[in-house]
């Protein structure tokens, strides 16, 4: 089933690759036994609902979970059952997807007035006597 993630941009199982892994911590012996951790591939790269923008801020938002090739790595392990890690990977996905459509807001430079730069000077020009009053006499 693909994966929603705003009213614009659907994530396709094609660019879903699930693989699950043991996993560590607390379980006991179904540790052992059972693969619950899950490990979600997204290829971001290659994906068509993205567009080039949002490529290039999801990649820098992922950080190292993004790999050479081009896709997203989310590993979870937080719960004891598979389906439950699952969702919240799915779920981390869609919410890293939908902060890297956000545009950032551009930084508007501003100067300082010229009274707050007078005043600075002042003020520094004061403290400076009051130091060189603590010298020898």
């Amino acid at each position: 089933m693909p994966l929603t993630v705003t009213d614009q941009i659907t994530i396709a199982d094609w660019e879903l690759t699930e693989q699950f892994i043991r996993s560590s911590g607390p379980g006991g012996q179904n540790v052992n036994k059972v693969s619950t951790a899950v490990e979600l591939r997204f290829e971001a790269a290659r994906s068509p609902n993205l567009p080039e923008p949002v490529k290039n801020r999801l990649r820098r938002l992922a950080g190292r979970r993004w790999t050479k090739e081009g896709a997203v790595v989310i590993q979870v392990e937080e719960t004891r059952s598979q389906a439950r890690n699952r969702e919240i990977a799915r779920e981390r996905l869609a919410e890293l997807v939908r902060k890297a459509t956000e545009k950032p807001k551009r930084r508007i430079k501003t100067k300082p007035t010229k009274g707050s730069v007078e005043r600075r000077i002042k003020a520094k020009k004061e403290r400076g006597e009051v130091k060189k009053l603590r010298g020898k006499v």
